[in-house]
């Protein structure tokens, strides 16, 4: 496989993904049926746990050279409510 057809599989995966997020949103279809779902219970209903927890548990510390990149791209960031 060379790294064009790599990139355009990939590519196709992510924006199935993406589709297919867009379709299944678990808080948008709470909002849907007017049921009370905010945003740490709908990030516990795709993490199987607290998002706290699976923090502790699986995410690995920022070095200061990603800490750096993600302060530099911060305007581009999506803007989640309740996240600023």
């Amino acid at each position: 496989m060379t790294r064009q057809q790599q990139i355009e599989i990939e590519a196709a995966a992510f924006r199935g993904l993406v589709e297919h997020l867009r379709r299944r949103s678990t808080l948008a279809e709470a909002l849907n049926q007017q049921l009370e779902m905010d945003y740490p219970a709908a990030q516990e209903r795709v993490y199987g746990m607290p998002i706290e927890q699976w923090k502790r548990d699986h995410q690995i510390p920022a070095s200061d050279e990603q800490l750096e990149l993600f302060e530099q791209t911060r305007p581009q960031h999506a803007r989640i409510s309740g996240h600023q």
